[in-house]
């Protein structure tokens, strides 16, 4: 099995109060499940359709992992935080 990262697409901007009470508790519930944030900012540049949204992705050692982390209790709540942000989240595995 190869790594799995968590991918969130955000549809629009989470409200930024929202996101700065987020960013650190998120951080610490993945890093709990043994994970880390390989991209998390701003596209430095966007192509075709040119949607500037926050990208984010966490990667950890396999898709099971990658599961529980996001279904842990730490990272429920950090939902919570972040608001009613319009998003879609999954879990993908590595290509070989």
């Amino acid at each position: 099995m190869g790594k799995a990262f968590i991918v969130p697409a955000y549809l629009g901007s989470p409200q930024p109060e929202r996101l700065a009470e987020y960013a650190g508790p998120v951080r610490t519930a993945i890093e709990a499940n043994d994970g880390r944030f390989i991209v998390r900012c701003l596209s430095a540049h966007t192509y075709e359709d040119g949607l500037s949204e926050r990208t984010i992705i966490g990667e950890f050692a396999c898709v099971e992992q990658a599961m529980a982390a996001y279904e842990s209790p730490a990272y429920q709540v950090t939902r919570e935080l972040l608001g009613p942000a319009n998003r879609d989240v999954s879990v993908n595995e590595q290509a070989d």
